[in-house]
């Protein structure tokens, strides 16, 4: 008799997963009318190569630089404001740019109402580059064989060049938008400068309330998620919060010919073990749940057995995703990654204070004193000291309905048919969050077609863009520009 209810179980079992994974199809992809948005590609490509022509490189406070090279560094981001201005004379008679904070350039197209106003984001400072490791040089605008190479071609020089040109195009046709339209530049991202947050401030003060507001963020990217072919449009509805925080360790130093049991870096080194033994506990949030629901409903029957019945299957994906690490593992927990290590400065010399510090990603519902708190229990030592060096808390969870949402994606669905839609978390931080206290409806998407190369450039040598790619960019605009 109980041998026949484990069997009835188990088939009762194995039918309700089985149902729920055929039944777990995808939703019909509205249709979008693809209208007319030419634009001049090869203008583009040459505009946008003027601005990486500037060099302008982010540096931190002044304060603690050589002021000669800041001074030299200032005039580049000086001589890129007086370029816009050159390259967009149409724009630049209907309105002036308002110069906010350090860096920040706030340009307002007066619309038919301001019921629903939106806001453009882009920032124009860059990395730093290691110019003997690239190619090509990586400030002068090299145009070779439909590719543009230069520090800033994928961020974000791209989009604040295809959100000048659609602008341009729209003043030239004396377009009004329907609400009033803001584009948002700011020159202090990459160093979490303060020129975005003082953008934020005038808003506030303005009472203006944005019921849309794209930054950079997710791509138009391809083999992202398990089986599924079709393109993915990923857009950033929330991202993760940042920690960083220094352990350090002390002993009375000396000689190490003769040491302690243990040194100060071998306590660390203990403690980054058991850091790293018990990795954050997994959770399914928001962004995540409604990308898994979307993207799901498009992989092989294997993957759809996991996603449609993640009920029963979460342990099994989180062991996975614990084992293999990368995205797909940072989307589901907080990530901790050791970054720098600090000793003695002499190796015969044991060091009197020893340091470490990690770079984490916060999720959820996880907050600073939360992790902080979880890393001190993991690391099983009262004797190392933690210190919090910078960290802010995850953004709130965009909406994903309404107005806003609704015209972005479908100036995505007439820009690239082919894609599929998706919210996601974005891991990485940017000016955006800092809307969040003024809207709910703030996505961010890098309107691009990148492989996983050309992600991976992002930060890095040889940083290009194919100038058809950056021609989308900027029709990807004029459509949502239109719509706005």
């Amino acid at each position: 008799m109980l041998l026949w209810i484990i069997i009835a179980i188990v088939a009762i079992f194995l039918g309700t997963i089985i149902i729920r994974a055929l039944n777990f199809n995808p939703q019909k992809k509205p249709q979008c009318k693809v209208g007319e948005a030419e634009v001049n590609a090869d203008q583009t490509a040459e505009h946008l190569a003027q601005m990486i022509r500037c060099k302008t490189v982010s540096l931190p406070d002044p304060s603690i630089t050589d002021p000669s090279e800041f001074n030299k560094l200032n005039t580049e981001f000086e001589k890129f404001r007086a370029l816009l201005i050159q390259l967009y004379p149409t724009l630049h008679r209907v309105c002036q740019p308002e110069r906010i904070g350090p860096t920040g350039l706030l340009y307002k197209l007066k619309g038919k109402s301001n019921a629903e106003p939106k806001v453009l984001m882009s920032h124009y400072d860059v990395v730093p580059a290691d110019e003997a490791a690239w190619e090509k040089p990586p400030f002068a605008g090299v145009i070779e064989n439909g590719i543009l190479w230069g520090r800033g071609t994928l961020d974000t020089k791209n989009t604040l060049c295809s959100i000048m040109e659609a602008a341009e195009q729209l003043a030239a046709r004396g377009f009004t938008p329907e609400n009033d339209l803001y584009l948002a530049f700011c020159g202090d991202e990459e160093t979490t400068g303060r020129s975005a947050r003082e953008m934020v401030e005038k808003f506030l003060q303005r009472g203006v309330k944005p019921a849309m507001v794209l930054d950079e963020g997710g791509a138009v990217v391809k083999d992202i998620f398990p089986g599924v072919k079709d393109p993915c449009a990923l857009v950033g509805i929330a991202e993760k919060g940042l920690l960083d925080i220094e352990l350090s360790a002390e002993s009375s130093g000396g000689h190490a010919s003769a040491p302690p049991p243990h040194t100060p870096i071998g306590r660390l080194a203990k403690a980054v073990t058991r850091i790293e033994a018990r990795p954050f506990r997994s959770r399914l949030t928001a962004p995540v749940a409604q990308m898994f629901d979307i993207l799901g409903r498009r992989s092989p029957f294997i993957y759809k057995l996991i996603f449609a019945n993640l009920w029963c299957f979460k342990p099994v994906l989180d062991a996975i995703c614990r084992k293999n690490g990368g995205e797909l593992n940072a989307m589901i927990r907080t990530t901790c990654a050791f970054t720098m290590m600090e000793g003695s400065r002499a190796t015969n010399v044991i060091p009197v204070t020893a340091k470490i510090r990690a770079n984490l990603r916060l999720i959820g519902s996880e907050t600073t004193d939360s992790a902080i708190a979880y890393l001190k229990s993991a690391a099983k030592d009262p004797q190392i000291k933690f210190r919090m060096v910078q960290g802010n808390n995850p953004s709130i969870y965009s909406k994903t309905s309404g107005h806003g949402w609704d015209i972005l994606n479908n100036a995505i669905g007439q820009t690239w048919p082919q894609a599929v839609a998706a919210p996601y978390l974005m891991m990485a931080c940017s000016d955006s969050r800092f809307y969040c206290r003024i809207s709910d409806r703030v996505y961010r998407f890098s309107a691009a077609f990148l492989s996983k190369e050309e992600r991976a450039l992002i930060h890095g040598n040889n940083e290009r863009i194919p100038v058809e790619t950056l021609a989308k960019t900027a029709q990807f605009y004029l459509r949502l520009m239109e719509q706005c």
